[in-house]
Formats: structure tokens, C-alpha cells, sequence
């Protein structure tokens, strides 16, 4: 590829000067997009996003080395460029850097000649930095969050298909209405009892192994000769040396400040990361209780028939948009292709249970 020399010493076009120009107003723009979300960070972020504004920066140089004379008036950044900076301003959240990542993986300068080998390098490394810190803010997301996106999904999904089913098989409204309560109190109630069950047996089994903590009291009388801690270590998938090793090096420690943790024997709590079973069951009978509400709202306010399944759809289809889009954001992918996917497959589910509603509508009849 030619240097930036070799691109200066000819004749720019027309259409090279635009290129470059927009180049350039898109290197301006993403620097002050790592520049906002830094003034909404500290420490070693803040240093990161900072560093990465500065070789936006080198890449402005390259334009305006290349424009000379033809810079003329500075251009705005493109569309999403421009709401990216527009988010980074107001939020600079994890959603801003999952936007950031994906803008670093569309960089034409891998296929343009007057861009520098170097150029194209330092964009796919952008990508791999900001998404190294998208995935720090992933990280940092509550598994609450989490489950009221996906909980209430369920919830969407499943009552839509079911309270649809009933509707096309001709029966009264009231009887939809109440398809669709039970079918909210339904789903809520076993979607928290199996949260509640699988946060309670997670724990239970954490309980069963982790060291006893009284273990340590017992340590100062163990026969150093027969040293049956040993078998501790062994139990625990060390080798039979390093086992013998590590006890020696413990029980040594005990006489020399018997104050000290003993390595290896300390409990560790991990139950904290799994969570409390009351708090996971009754954050999920919520998130899927608002969901599954939805497609109960048009029978709840009157409507019926065909008129009440348009509008139960519609709701439905808004809502499985938007959780689309969030989940799209949150893995890095395009927004609008999991938001389309998300409704795709919910209305696939709900078409099939309407179409059984007419089938068996039709045959009861």
C-alpha cells in the first residue's frame, strides 16, 4: 500500500478528497467519543480510553497530511458515529462501548489503499480493547438485569402463544382473560419455584463442600511424624510430594505464628455469587409476570376477537423488539438482527399455537 508520501504526490480526484474528508470527520468524532466515556471513568479506563482517543488522533493527522489545502470546512462524523457521541455524552455505559466495538469492526481501511498498513492494524486492536472493556462492563451487569430481560421474554412469549391459541378456538373473551391470568400466575409461580429450587441446591452443594472451618483448631495437635494432612491435599488432586510438601510448609507456619491463616483449610465463601433462593425466585416470578401481563392488557380493557389479537401481537412485538436490541448490545452483535430474530422466533411460536387454536376450534366445533 502506498505511504502517505505516495498518496500526496499525485493528483487527488474529487472522490479521493471526499473519502479523506470523511475519513477525517469520523477519526474527529470516534476521538471524542473515547474522550466523553473517559470523563466518565477513573483509573486505568479512563487511561485506556485516553490512549485510544490519542491514536485516533495520529489517524486525523494522516487525513490532513494528505488533504493539505483541500481540508476545507470540518465535516460532521457519520450517522452512528454521531449517536454513538451523542450516547457516550449522556450514558457511557457498557451499550456505548458495545456500539463503540462494533463501529471498530466495520473500518474500511483494510481495503483503502491511501490508509496505512499501520492504520488498519491499530483499528482491529481498537476492536479487541474496547470489547476487553465492553466485557468488563458486561461483567459488572447484575444478574438481576440479566434475568429480568430474559425472565421477561418468557413471559412475553409463552403467554402470547397461549392466550392466541385459545382466542382462535372461538371461545368467549372472559374465557381468553382468564386463559391469560392463569397462565401469567402459572408461569410466574413455576418460573420462582424453579429458581428458588436451583439457587437453594446450588447452595446446599457449595455447604457440602467446603472445608469445616474447625479444622484449623485441630492442626497444632496433629502428629507432625504421621501428618495426616497429607491426605487432605492428596484428596484434593495434589501429588503425593507436593501434598507432603505443602503440609510440612503449613504445620511449619503454625509454630511460627499460629495466628495465621492456615492455607488450604480456610473457608471460602462462594455463596455469594450464588445468590439468595427468596430474592432469585421472587425476581423471576416478577420479570416474567410483566412480561406475560402484556398480551393479557387488550381482554383485561374490553377488546375482543380479531381486534384484541392485533393489539395483544403488536404489544408483544414492540416489547420482544426492544429485548432484542438489549441483547444484541450486551453480546456485541447488531441490535437490529437480534431484535428481528427475537420477534421472528416469538411470533413463530405464537402463529403455531394460534394455528393449533384454529385446528382444534374447528374439529371441537
Amino acid at each position: 500500500m502506498p505511504s502517505t508520501l505516495d498518496a500526496s504526490a499525485r493528483r487527488p480526484s474529487p472522490a479521493d478528497i471526499r473519502r479523506w474528508r470523511r475519513y477525517l470527520a469520523d477519526e474527529r468524532s470516534e476521538a471524542a467519543v473515547y474522550r466523553d466515556l473517559a470523563s466518565r471513568r477513573s483509573g486505568e479506563e479512563r487511561e485506556i480510553l485516553l490512549a485510544l482517543a490519542d491514536a485516533e488522533g495520529r489517524h486525523e493527522q494522516h487525513w490532513l497530511d494528505l488533504l493539505g489545502d483541500h481540508v476545507g470546512h470540518p465535516m460532521r462524523g457519520d450517522v452512528r458515529t454521531r449517536v454513538l457521541g451523542f450516547l457516550a455524552r449522556r450514558f457511557g455505559s457498557v451499550f456505548v462501548l458495545a456500539l463503540a466495538q462494533r463501529a471498530e469492526a466495520r473500518s474500511p481501511y483494510g481495503a483503502d489503499a491511501d490508509a496505512t498498513p499501520q492504520m488498519a492494524a491499530d483499528e482491529q486492536i481498537h476492536e479487541e480493547v474496547v470489547r476487553a472493556l465492553a466485557a468488563r462492563g458486561r461483567q459488572r451487569l447484575s444478574g438481576t438485569f440479566r434475568a429480568a430481560v430474559f425472565g421477561a421474554n418468557d413471559g412475553l412469549v409463552s403467554n402470547l402463544a397461549l392466550v392466541l391459541g385459545i382466542s382462535a378456538s372461538g371461545v368467549a373473551n372472559h374465557v381468553v382473560l382468564l386463559t391469560g391470568i392463569s397462565g401469567l400466575l402459572a408461569g410466574a409461580l413455576s418460573m420462582g419455584a424453579g429458581e428458588y429450587v436451583s439457587v437453594r441446591s446450588q447452595r446446599e452443594l457449595l455447604e457440602a463442600s467446603t472445608p469445616n472451618p474447625a479444622t484449623k483448631t485441630v492442626l497444632p495437635n496433629l502428629d507432625v511424624d504421621a501428618n495426616e494432612l497429607t491426605l487432605v491435599y492428596r484428596a484434593r488432586g495434589m501429588s503425593p510430594d507436593e501434598a507432603q510438601n505443602h503440609a510440612h510448609e503449613v504445620l511449619s507456619g503454625l509454630a511460627v505464628d499460629s495466628a495465621e491463616p492456615v492455607d488450604g483449610v480456610e473457608v471460602i465463601d462462594e455463596h455469594e455469587a450464588v445468590g439468595n433462593g427468596w430474592s432469585a425466585a421472587i425476581s423471576s416470578f416478577c420479570f416474567f409476570a410483566s412480561g406475560a401481563l402484556i398480551p393479557v392488557l387488550p381482554y383485561l380493557f374490553g377488546l375482543q376477537g380479531t381486534t384484541a389479537v392485533i393489539v395483544a401481537s403488536v404489544l408483544v412485538g414492540i416489547v420482544l423488539l426492544g429485548t432484542g436490541a438489549i441483547v444484541g448490545l450486551l453480546s456485541g452483535a447488531s441490535p437490529l438482527k437480534r431484535a428481528l430474530r427475537q420477534l421472528g422466533i416469538g411470533f413463530g411460536a405464537a402463529a403455531a399455537t394460534y394455528l393449533l387454536g384454529l385446528l382444534f376450534g374447528t374439529t371441537l366445533g
